[in-house]
């Protein structure tokens, strides 16, 4: 409840300012309720009661949109700052070329599911073929580079792929 105007008129105000991104928080449950607030220029709608989790993620959401959050990955102690094309491994920044830098970041947005050599030539080179070659030789370099500051990350699924999954204490 915000004292002396609805949050209709608050979210004019903010409009008529500028282009911030807004996510109403309101007890109007209604769909024309819902209709007025996304039409008047919400990014996102979200009823009362929520989970604070997923206000979380759609504040998120509305900052990727606008391009307002940095996209900074972390597995362990492995983080990956994709806008400033950074990785750091336990505070050691890693020298990485820029196809390592790209798989990594694939694998890192993957964490903890296997992906195939073929997803991974996909998403890195573009290629559709499958060369696991190519594959192998560039996982085997970006592992003696991120194990040189930590144990093993990357791991082989025989078989079927790779994973990246930090080793739990």
């Amino acid at each position: 409840m915000l004292p002396g105007r609805d949050g209709f008129t608050l979210l004019d105000v903010i409009r008529d300012w500028g282009d911030a991104g807004i996510v109403l928080i309101t007890a109007r449950d209604g769909l024309s309720d819902r209709l007025r607030g996304l039409d008047g220029g919400a990014d996102d709608y979200v009823v009362k009661p929520f989970e604070l989790a997923e206000l979380v993620s759609r504040v998120n959401a509305v900052l990727r949109r606008r391009g307002r959050l940095p996209r900074v990955l972390q597995v362990g102690d492995l983080i990956v700052d994709v806008d400033a094309r950074v990785a750091v491994r336990a505070g050691h920044e890693l020298e990485l070329t820029a196809t390592e830098l790209r798989l990594l970041h694939f694998l890192v947005e993957q964490r903890g599911r296997t992906v195939s050599a073929g997803q991974i030539l996909s998403a890195v080179w573009g290629y559709d073929a499958y060369d696991p070659n190519l594959v192998q030789v560039h996982i085997s370099g970006l592992r003696r580079k991120l194990e040189a500051h930590g144990p093993r990350i990357v791991h082989t699924v025989r078989g079927i792929g790779y994973r990246v999954q930090a080793r739990r204490s």
